[in-house]
């Protein structure tokens, strides 16, 4: 399994690009950054963690824009994989952000993964005129949307959410399929979803009982007829075992992702140095 790192990107702290430098050459794989395009102060959508319209912190608040972070983080590195967790696409134009993406992916030779969610946030999906009842929907329509402007040379689609006359979009990406892995609590819709439009799933902080919501994902995923496995990346939300790490590699988990601080530069890397020696990594 591959190891990864996830920074809640805020405007404090060590900021993306120094922690993707920083993990590439410590031997992590994955770099992950959060999206939210703001908050709204009055909210009725309760936070999976809290409950209520209460937010665990601040961050939420002062989250930095993802494809801007990944970008700074491309441009000091080489071989470390660009990713969201997750990025909410509904909230963005569709042709804007497959330009986007597609620049993001060109740029840095092939290494951007698109880790998506529909959005627990109703309220702020509904600044963006998303139908809360709908996002799922919407999702797959933005998802197929852009998949036809990375592939064909004259794109177009016609759905209930997006439409637009054969166009041409460049640049592709280099990847010929750009990887898509949704974050989302493990459930029988959701892994339906997966199995029909994605390439794998991403645990949320939430998920304990993991190993039964793997095996539910492969039935999802054998009943669509799907050949190659699910790509399942686990966010670690608390300590594993190592009756826990040997079962989700024996049923084919890709990658953990570990959590890191968004403090200053120097307490990061010195949690980055303990954490690669425990886990084993190879320096970059």
């Amino acid at each position: 399994m591959r190891h990864g790192l996830v920074l809640f990107s805020s405007d404090r702290g060590i900021t993306p690009a120094a922690l993707a430098q920083a993990g590439e050459e410590r031997g992590f794989a994955t770099l992950y950054v959060p999206e939210h395009t703001h908050i709204p102060v009055r909210r009725t959508a309760a936070h999976p963690g809290t409950g209520d319209e209460t937010l665990p912190d601040d961050r939420y608040t002062r989250t930095l824009d993802p494809w801007v972070s990944l970008a700074t983080a491309a441009a000091v590195t080489e071989r470390i994989g660009l990713s969201t967790a997750v990025a909410l696409p509904v909230e963005s134009d569709p042709i804007t952000l497959a330009k986007t993406i597609a620049t993001l992916d060109h740029l840095s030779d092939g290494r951007v993964t698109l880790g998506a969610g529909f959005g627990w946030n109703t309220d702020e999906l509904e600044d963006h005129h998303v139908p809360a009842d709908r996002r799922r929907t919407v999702l797959k329509e933005y998802v197929e949307a852009m998949r036809a402007l990375w592939t064909q040379e004259e794109a177009a689609y016609d759905g209930e959410f997006v439409r637009f006359g054969p166009s041409w979009a460049y640049p592709k990406p280099v990847q010929a399929h750009v990887p898509l892995i949704i974050g989302a609590g493990g459930g029988p819709q959701t892994f339906r979803w997966i199995a029909r439009h994605a390439d794998g799933w991403m645990t949320t902080p939430r998920e304990t009982d993991i190993s039964d919501r793997i095996e539910a994902l492969q039935q999802a995923w054998a009943e669509e007829g799907r050949d190659s496995a699910p790509d399942v990346r686990v966010l670690i939300a608390f300590r594993p075992d190592p009756a826990d790490l040997a079962r989700w590699a024996e049923q084919g988990v890709t990658e953990l992702i570990w959590g890191v601080p968004d403090k200053p530069v120097d307490d990061v890397l010195a949690h980055l140095d303990k954490h690669a020696a425990r886990l084993g990594l190879t320096p970059g």
